[in-house]
């Protein structure tokens, strides 16, 4: 895959839920919710603020990260689907 993000954009995979609730319930896919769970493949360089100083993104490729619903737009890259979107967008980083 050759697809790099600009500026403060990251490129994310999301990470599908369980089939299966706690009690054993099998959860049919027009039931399922988008997930809101992703793993970072890529990310761009940074924000460039007015005098030019390039300030780095807070998460790195391979962070697994919590996001909105509705966050990114949604790309299809080599056949696979992923989300690419602001970093503003993420709501926090799963340790």
């Amino acid at each position: 895959m050759k697809f790099r993000p600009l500026h403060d954009r990251v490129l994310v995979c999301r990470i599908e839920q369980e089939e299966k609730t706690a009690g054993g319930i099998i959860i049919p896919d027009t039931a399922k919710e988008k997930p809101m769970e992703g793993e970072v493949i890529a990310i761009g360089s940074g924000t460039r603020s007015e005098d030019g100083k390039v300030t780095p993104l807070d998460v790195k490729a391979g962070d697994r990260i919590l996001f909105g619903k509705w966050s990114g737009t949604e790309i299809k890259l080599d056949g696979k689907d992923y989300l690419v979107m602001k970093e503003s967008d993420i709501m926090g980083i799963i340790a």
